[in-house]
């Protein structure tokens, strides 16, 4: 018997038994398609003595210890090569089996074949071991930035604030190459070929030999390795960096919003695409193994980076909680959320995947707590801002605007952001995606009816109403009675205008418009009632007659007229640098307006001015026609602070 240097392998010589007993029915299949593709020898053929099986046994040392003294890789080889060398290895495997199983080699000559036998399947499956790194690392499809659409260029990046469907985003993926066979595990899931699919096959048989000669843990190793660089190697193609929870919550915004937006639009492939694809290509190789085999292989390959990037969202939700960054918190909780089911599918384990599960859900609630409290804060800060000085022209105020237009953005993630400002133990329960809005009930504004309104609609009229106070506190800062109403109509007139043109109508519901146009009218006309009377008192004709008669005093004519120039001059000096930015509401007040000065006008010189025809210097009294009062009036409200150029007259 020849004496070849091999090393008992004790595990192997106990083992192997037990594990045909633990093969499912799939791993059945697997070593009955094994063994279809061996030689045409069978090991029934040796059963007739030792003699043979060793005879045998160092042909196989032959074929197997040839390729020790090769440094190229057997794969390299061709196929042929490589079938030969499994089925090689295979009948070692073989063989153990019958000389453990069969008593007629319990002698010492039986147990030094077995020894050798275990030798050489260890030295074989170490190097099936490196063949089958070799095949992972060689034929890794790449990953190219173009090719996912991801750009180094943070102002190239869409700024998104509502999460749009997914179909929007793989649109962007161009050239990704999905499976035709494996397209997809369900409507968010999409399959990548991250692995040559040529090569697969050969990956399960190298997989399925050593797993059949419980060699499991050395393959799932060197799995788990390649496969946690090729992960690292995704993540630096879409420019995921490592950051700490200290360098995140350090971070000025605009460069932490510009990272939020990357990390938003890599979870979505991440998890939609690559992980998916990750669990697909443990499944191709591992799929028939008993138990969680493929599944635990999954996981920890994946975990790591999974939690890499959920430690981002745990430090975001531990940041300062600035009301700029809550339309950013909803969308980045809104996408989270989305992807949990999925992400709750590919680590359903218990013990393996339940820390990436646990960590998700922790995230959520941790965002989920920030958006509320960033929410609240958000009405603290508009009850408790400030102003020293009015705005002078009475334009609507920056808070105003600033106020409707971030609303209009939380409006965009109504539905979700419902569910975060549920209370108490409804909050929990609805924590993630609810399927319908939590309602509450409340009066409408005519108090004649009750109406089901969203949680949100509620909480976004709270923030309108804070403002309406603030903004009444504000008007107070003006001395003139005329433009604190001018002031809250400008204001109130964009409130609505906003809430009518945009995703707040359904929240607000025609009630609040209506009565909130009663409002800023009811300050127009309370603006008009402030301004013009006085003027419009010099054109009655009342205390114009000498005391008893029916003749016009000229005297009083004078200085009715007098008055009125000097007063039509000084609203227009101050009137013209008052602002209405909205030429609608612009041009109505000036219609109105014209409405009573202008007939009035006309009517008192009408009736009058002919009493001054022989009134040295007429034209010092009567300054304006009709016509001229008409074009004045049109420059009033744009901001622009005018004088008067009066008309030269003959």
């Amino acid at each position: 018997m020849a004496d070849t240097a091999v090393i008992p392998h004790e595990r192997n010589r106990q083992a192997i038994p037990s594990v045909r007993q633990n093969l499912s029915v799939g791993m059945f299949k697997v070593v009955s398609d094994i063994d279809e593709g061996l030689s045409t020898m069978t090991i029934t053929d040796l059963n007739s003595g030792a003699a043979d099986i060793e005879e045998r046994l160092k042909c196989l040392e032959e074929k197997i210890l040839r390729w020790e003294s090769e440094s190229s890789m057997i794969w390299e080889s061709g196929p042929s090569e490589a079938s030969d060398y499994m089925q090689y290895v295979d009948e070692v495997r073989r063989l153990i089996e019958i000389l453990e199983s069969s008593p007629s080699f319990q002698d010492s000559d039986g147990i030094k074949l077995l020894d050798r036998a275990h030798g050489l399947i260890q030295m074989a499956l170490s190097r099936l071991e490196e063949e089958f790194g070799f095949i992972l690392v060689q034929n890794k499809q790449p990953l190219e930035p173009e090719r996912m659409s991801f750009r180094s260029n943070d102002e190239e990046v869409v700024d998104e604030f509502s999460c749009s469907s997914f179909e929007e985003d793989i649109s962007e993926v161009s050239g990704v190459r999905f499976s035709r066979d494996y397209p997809s595990k369900g409507p968010d899931e999409y399959i990548i070929n991250l692995i040559d699919p040529v090569l697969i096959p050969d990956l399960k048989r190298i997989a399925d030999l050593m797993f059949l000669s419980n060699y499991d843990k050395e393959c799932s190793m060197a799995y788990i390795n390649i496969r946690k660089d090729a992960i690292e190697e995704c993540l630096s193609v879409l420019e995921v960096e490592k950051l700490s929870i200290e360098e995140v919550t350090r971070m000025d915004w605009a460069s932490l919003d510009s990272k939020i937006r990357r990390w938003i639009r890599v979870m979505k492939v991440f998890v939609r695409v690559y992980l998916s694809s990750e669990k697909y290509l443990s499944d191709q190789i591992f799929g028939g193994f008993p138990g969680s085999f493929s599944q635990s292989c999954f996981i920890e390959t994946t975990k790591g980076a999974m939690l890499q990037l959920l430690n981002f969202g745990q430090a975001i939700s531990i940041g300062p909680q600035s009301t700029e960054r809550l339309p950013r918190m909803i969308h980045l909780f809104e996408v989270l959320a989305d992807l949990l089911p999925i992400i709750e599918s590919l680590f359903p384990d218990e013990e393996t995947g339940s820390s990436v599960r646990t960590e998700c859900h922790e995230v959520l609630r941790q965002l989920g707590a920030c958006v509320r409290g960033t929410f609240q804060e958000f009405k603290i800060r508009i009850k408790m801002n400030e102003s020293t000085t009015a705005i002078t022209t009475g334009r609507n105020h920056p808070l105003t605007r600033y106020v409707m237009n971030y609303i209009t953005l939380l409006a965009d993630s109504s539905e979700i952001l419902d569910s975060l400002l549920v209370n108490g133990d409804e909050r929990d329960r609805l924590l993630v995606m609810p399927k319908a809005f939590p309602t509450i009930t409340e009066e409408d504004e005519e108090g004649d009816s009750s109406c089901k309104a969203p949680l949100v609609a509620h909480h976004l009229r709270e923030v309108t109403s804070i403002l309406e106070a603030n903004l009444e506190d504000k008007a107070l800062l003006y001395s003139d009675t005329s433009l604190q109403h001018f002031f809250m109509m400008n204001n109130i007139y964009y409130m609505v205008q906003k809430v009518k043109d945009s995703v707040l109508q359904p929240l607000f519901g025609d009630d609040w418009i209506r009565a909130h146009q009663r409002t800023f009218r009811q300050h127009a006309m309370d603006y008009e009632r402030a301004s013009w009377p006085l003027i419009l008192s010099y054109l009655k004709d009342e205390g114009v007659c000498n005391p008893g008669t029916n003749s016009p005093s000229k005297t009083i004519l004078k200085e009715r007229f007098r008055c009125f120039n000097l007063a039509f001059e000084e609203i227009y000096r101050v009137q013209t640098a008052w602002l209405i930015p909205d030429p609608q509401l612009r041009e109505d007040l000036r219609i109105s307006i014209s409405l009573r000065l202008l007939q009035a006008y006309r009517t008192f010189t009408g009736r009058y001015s002919s009493h001054l025809n022989s009134t040295r210097h007429r034209e010092k009294y009567i300054r304006f026609c009709g016509e001229d009062l008409e074009k004045y009036l049109l420059d009033l409200f744009e901001g622009v602070p005018k004088s008067l150029h009066y008309p030269r007259r003959r």
